[in-house]
């Protein structure tokens, strides 16, 4: 049967479950049943919502209920805002009610494209295949011209950085237009390879009107370019889609989570953080998705991150794995954990802890690769910076990293 199961949280008084499920089952399908004459029963009872299981637990916060409710595949159009209207439209603005996950039947799944590359295409791309892959940020480059942003670039790439990412704040501007970014980056990343034989992607920042976009990611591909960074949230995960879709793009796209929080962050309201930044993700083409790490500056709790990377990265047969990458308030001290936390296919993404290092990014991301190389064998992080200064001066600056 073609059907999408939604989970909710809700928030509410013992023994109130069951009759909220109902009511949900009904109001966003058919609208009403008992008072429905037979024959009107029968037509629509293949469009009617069914409660597929409802249970309720006590919290510090009070009494929750998680309620399972099955919407016909024959009620909407299979695509997410059709799907996401049915499910969590009206819904969404009654009370404290979160959208914990959802299940496609596989005739729906399998029409959603995935991942283009993954994480075994990301590979092929980068040549890594046996590491966690090493992403780093520009920082610093509102405001700046192309020679600054081609410094960086260059630094970056001569650290041993797998993938660059644009900030996701840099938008098209007169100094560091589009296109401009991706033919500096082409020729400076090609000069790096020629000269050290490292190869290094570089993912430019798609952002304008909607329907600019496809255009524009058109051109980045007959440039060159590597990859796209795109604010998905800001946009909308059908534009995610449309753009993983067109063959004429046709390159990895890495989404930045801006604005995710704006509906994810309550624990009360809005949709999971798993369901956001992970399934639908995967579902709607993203090679990278980021997030808060569990460690960091801007850090989620540890079960919610880890629930997100599982959600990308567990085998399915319907769409590639995409890679994990935890972000924000990362440093060679926390390799280790982040290693043992997300496992070789994820990627270590630094942007402080990669400009900060004393000897410049060149230094910092020498300092991440010498971490990885270390736990990957066996090594601790102090006997390896015995024997190298770049990570000796990491560790002196950003600590020893947390207990594993």
């Amino acid at each position: 049967m073609s059907e999408v199961i939604a989970t909710y949280e809700i928030k509410g008084k013992s023994g109130s479950f069951e009759k909220k499920a109902e009511g949900i089952a009904l109001g966003l399908t058919v609208g009403s049943w008992t008072d429905l004459p037979l024959l009107e029963q029968e037509q629509l009872r293949k469009y009617k919502g069914r409660v597929v299981s409802v249970s309720e637990s006590e919290r510090e916060d009070g009494t929750s209920g998680l309620v399972q409710i099955g919407y016909p595949g024959n009620n909407f159009s299979n695509d997410l805002p059709a799907v996401l209207t049915t499910v969590f439209g009206k819904l969404s603005l009654d009370g404290e009610v979160k959208l914990v996950d959802l299940e496609f039947s596989d005739d729906l799944k399998k029409t959603y494209p995935g991942p283009r590359f993954g994480i075994d295409g990301i590979r092929e791309l980068t040549g890594v295949k046996e590491r966690p892959l090493l992403m780093s940020i520009f920082k610093g480059v509102i405001g700046r011209d192309l020679s600054y942003l081609e410094n960086q670039l260059k630094a970056q790439a001569l650290g041993g950085v797998d993938v660059v990412k644009d900030d996701e704040i840099l938008f098209d501007n007169p100094l560091t237009p589009f296109t401009e970014r991706i033919k500096t980056g082409k020729r400076v990343l090609q000069e790096v390879f020629e000269e050290f034989g490292k190869r290094t992607l570089y993912a430019v920042n798609l952002s304008g009107r909607t329907s600019d976009l496809r255009g524009k990611a058109k051109r980045a591909r007959e440039l060159g370019a590597d990859a796209l960074l795109f604010n998905v949230y800001s946009y909308g995960l059908d534009v995610l889609q449309e753009l993983r879709e067109d063959p004429d793009i046709s390159l990895p796209i890495m989404a930045h989570p801006a604005f995710a929080g704006a509906v994810a962050a309550s624990p009360s309201y809005g949709v999971s953080y798993s369901l956001w930044l992970g399934k639908f993700l995967r579902m709607t083409g993203a090679d990278f998705s980021l997030f808060p790490s569990p460690y960091g500056s801007v850090a989620l709790e540890k079960d919610l991150v880890l629930a997100i990377s599982e959600e990308l990265t567990r085998e399915n047969p319907f769409h590639k794995r995409v890679l994990p990458v935890p972000s924000a308030g990362i440093h060679p001290a926390l390799v280790p954990l982040l290693l043992k936390d997300f496992g070789l296919d994820c990627v270590i993404n630094a942007g402080g802890g990669i400009h900060g290092h004393p000897d410049g990014a060149i230094g910092g991301g020498q300092a991440f690769l010498q971490a990885i190389d270390a736990v990957l064998g066996g090594v601790t992080l102090r006997e390896a910076a015995e024997t190298h200064s770049e990570l000796h001066k990491a560790l002196s600056l950003w600590g020893e990293g947390v207990k594993v």
